[in-house]
């Protein structure tokens, strides 16, 4: 008992050199891309200088089918420092071995907390790892935060990402669109019609997170005014006179008490037509509550004006002189 103690913590402190051949991937390693060009510019510097930070291992002995004991080390970081090493052509690598056999779960924590901590994850090989972490290993949103230090928000948010189609996915891992043009999209994740057109705008206007985030707001806002209209078709009555008499689109938005007009314009000369239309209008209103002409209708259905007089004094008597 006091020689397994001893030993388990000869291991945790120490470096070994391990044979490269002997080294096998974290079946949990949650990142699974590795940049080419990157690796090979790693692998020139550990040719010049080594291989300055050590890997961390777990080590598996396995029975052999005749005698002995085959041993490999399976690794929980440092796959690319190892891939790197291969091309460099490194025989031995420095490695710290973990006494203990960790369990999968323990395994593929620690190989996300290591690259979260490098930032060598892209965005969507942490939030495979985040889902792993949650559906094989059962932690809740609000753990999985704690142990990567980050918000509950964050973890979520990065699943959420899961969401989008493969091949939206595949482009945000190349870098052909940004981590920002996820929310838009993920704005219109129940209309894949309406998110694939956006798509696409992104990548052939090569438009910016705020042009993408105002299309997609535009769109859900059609889609709950559509909404809206089919509750209400007093509405579209209503939008329908608006548009004939200013000429342009305009949208009422009813709320629990009131509501709101929006009215569309393309520059400032239409700006200002509408606002004259506005003001005729208000013009020919007062124009029909200051007319004093009476309109009477005779046997036949004729219009009869009688204008009145504007000052009935004018034609007395007193008003002439001899």
């Amino acid at each position: 008992m006091l020689r397994f103690i001893h030993m388990s913590q000869y291991y945790s402190d120490s470096i070994f050199w391990i044979d490269v051949e002997k080294i096998k991937a974290n079946p949990y390693q949650p990142r699974k891309d590795f940049d080419p060009i990157a690796l090979e510019d790693l692998s020139e510097s550990i040719r010049m200088y080594g291989l300055l930070q050590p890997i961390t291992v777990t080590r598996i002995e396995t029975e052999k089918e005749d005698v002995g004991i085959a041993v490999h080390y399976e690794l929980i970081s440092g796959e690319r420092r190892t891939r790197a090493a291969r091309l460099a052509g490194l025989s031995q690598i420095p490695s710290i071995i973990r006494a203990k056999e960790e369990d999968a779960r323990t395994k593929l924590e620690l190989a996300i907390i290591e690259n979260i901590q490098r930032e060598d994850l892209n965005v969507i090989d942490r939030a495979r790892a985040f889902q792993q972490l949650v559906k094989e290993f059962g932690f809740k949103h609000a753990e999985v935060a704690k142990k990567m230090n980050k918000s509950r928000e964050y973890v979520t948010n990065s699943m959420r990402l899961l969401s989008l189609p493969e091949h939206m996915l595949q482009a945000l891992g190349e870098k052909r669109i940004m981590e920002g043009h996820t929310r838009p999209l993920l704005m219109l994740v129940d209309r894949p019609e309406e998110q694939e057109i956006l798509f696409q705008d992104i990548l052939m206007r090569k438009l910016n997170v705020r042009e993408s985030e105002m299309i997609a707001r535009r769109i859900a806002k059609e889609r709950a005014r559509k909404k809206e209209k089919e509750l209400n078709p007093e509405i579209i009555e209503f939008e329908n006179r608006f548009n004939e008499v200013l000429g342009t689109k305009v949208h009422i938005e009813t709320k629990e008490q009131g509501g709101k007009i929006t009215i569309d314009y393309y520059d400032l000369v239409d700006l200002k037509k509408i606002l004259d239309k506005l003001q005729n209008e208000q013009s020919e209103k007062l124009d029909d509550e200051n007319d004093t002409s009476s309109v009477l209708v005779n046997d036949n259905g004729d219009e009869i004006v009688i204008e009145e007089e504007e000052n009935p004094d004018i034609y007395s008597v007193m008003k002439f002189s001899v």
